[in-house]
């Protein structure tokens, strides 16, 4: 049976989505059902991670050194089974390229029972805090978003 494919959407695909991305990974484990992606709306191709997103990745055990950027393009929404952004803006952005994603488009903050909604903003250019504030929000959504996914794990 093939891996279902869960995509991470931010702008540049060099700090949120691959953050997303890789923390995601990390919790599922090597022998997931899912395969992890990140791309970006604006991403141009092969930009490495920024380094302050790294960093508060390191402070986690997670190596997000490998990293490398890609622009969405319809191959990756086609192949996704779930597709979640950080932002409401990429969600309308997404959903006028790409009309056909609507039922498997979701807002991250929209899986954090203590949020329930709202941006994870773009930290680029921002302080190391910063940066760690921004990845503890994507931790925050990920226990409800992996329960999300096994639920779809028998579609």
């Amino acid at each position: 049976m093939s891996k279902k494919q869960i995509l991470f959407l931010c702008t540049g695909n060099i700090c949120r989505s691959p953050m997303a991305e890789y923390l995601l990974h990390d919790r599922l484990g090597p022998n997931s059902k899912w395969e992890v992606l990140s791309a970006g709306l604006s991403a141009g191709r092969g930009m490495p991670a920024s380094r302050a997103a790294v960093e508060v990745l390191r402070e986690r055990g997670i190596d997000m050194s490998p990293h490398s950027s890609q622009p969405v393009s319809r191959e990756l929404v086609d192949a996704a089974s779930l597709i979640v952004v950080m932002t409401a803006s990429h969600f309308a952005q997404l959903r006028t390229i790409y009309p056909s994603v609507t039922e498997k488009l979701f807002l991250l903050k929209s899986f954090d029972p203590n949020r329930r909604g709202g941006d994870v903003e773009d930290p680029i250019g921002a302080s190391v805090e910063i940066y760690r504030g921004i990845r503890d929000e994507i931790e925050g959504a990920l226990p409800e978003l992996i329960v999300f996914m096994k639920s779809l794990e028998s579609e």
